[in-house]
């Protein structure tokens, strides 16, 4: 699959739930439930724009942590916890504004940093870089956490950029549900229309918690995403990036 200049091996299976019959089967005699994870377990993304409904917005935030709030409760109840116990009674409110207040605001537009652009006076035209930016977000598959670094590059047009900015963006991108091939998009193309240039590179190299900690449980691992476009697709622009990117990070 390729969204947008970013390469991937991961088929895109948005489609692949067709076709279920009522009665639980479908495709070629699979289960519902093996598909779900079989998708699950292929960590595509069907879309580059996250997945939202028309009426995403139509309710108010404090009316939708009040509805999380109490259907998370019923989930606890499900799994047979005790909420009367002074450990768990609240956890259904904290996750509930956890959820629409923290993890999963950049869902709601309005909550998009404010990008001001300054005149590059120094007429500095070379990369610039900002690395090691931090990734956490949550797999859309399962609900649990991706985390990471973030490395993002761009060549000035004329104009630059806040540094903070660049943090800001990756962060806005990170607090939803994610695939991280359609969060290195999404990064990217976010930076090309706020600076006015198609001079941009994002790298994302990220545990998903969805490996290590269920399915393979595999706790080496990690995955790497890109996504070069302009002056960054020519290889030497890129293999300059990369080394700047493989080196040691300051300490402080």
């Amino acid at each position: 699959m390729k969204l947008n200049g970013t390469s991937s091996s991961t088929p895109s299976n948005g489609r692949a739930l067709e076709g279920i019959h009522q009665n639980g089967h479908g495709l070629n005699g699979h289960s519902h439930d093996e598909l779900v994870d079989e998708i699950g377990d292929a960590h595509g993304a069907a879309a580059i724009d996250t997945p939202m409904r028309p009426d995403a917005f139509a309710l108010d935030d404090d009316f939708k942590i009040d509805l999380i709030e109490e259907h998370f409760r019923e989930i606890m109840n499900i799994l047979g916890l005790d909420l009367t116990d002074d450990s768990l009674k609240g956890s259904p409110r904290r996750v509930a504004k956890m959820y629409v207040k923290e993890v999963f605001s950049g869902l709601n537009p309005a909550n998009k940093p404010d990008v001001t652009l300054f005149d590059n006076k120094f007429r500095y035209n070379e990369m610039l870089v900002e690395k090691d930016i931090t990734v956490q977000t949550y797999c859309e598959h399962h609900f649990v956490p991706i985390i990471g670094k973030a490395h993002v590059a761009y060549i000035s047009s004329g104009k630059v950029i806040g540094l903070s900015k660049l943090n800001r963006i990756v962060e806005y991108f990170c607090k939803r549900p994610q695939v991280q091939e359609r969060l290195t998009v999404q990064i990217a193309d976010e930076l090309k229309r706020v600076l006015k240039t198609d001079d941009v590179a994002v790298i994302i190299d990220a545990k998903h918690l969805c490996v290590s900690t269920r399915g393979v449980r595999d706790v080496n691992s990690s995955t790497v995403t890109s996504s070069y476009s302009g002056k960054f697709a020519d290889e030497a622009t890129r293999q300059e990036l990369l080394r700047i990117v493989s080196q040691p990070s300051v300490s402080i």
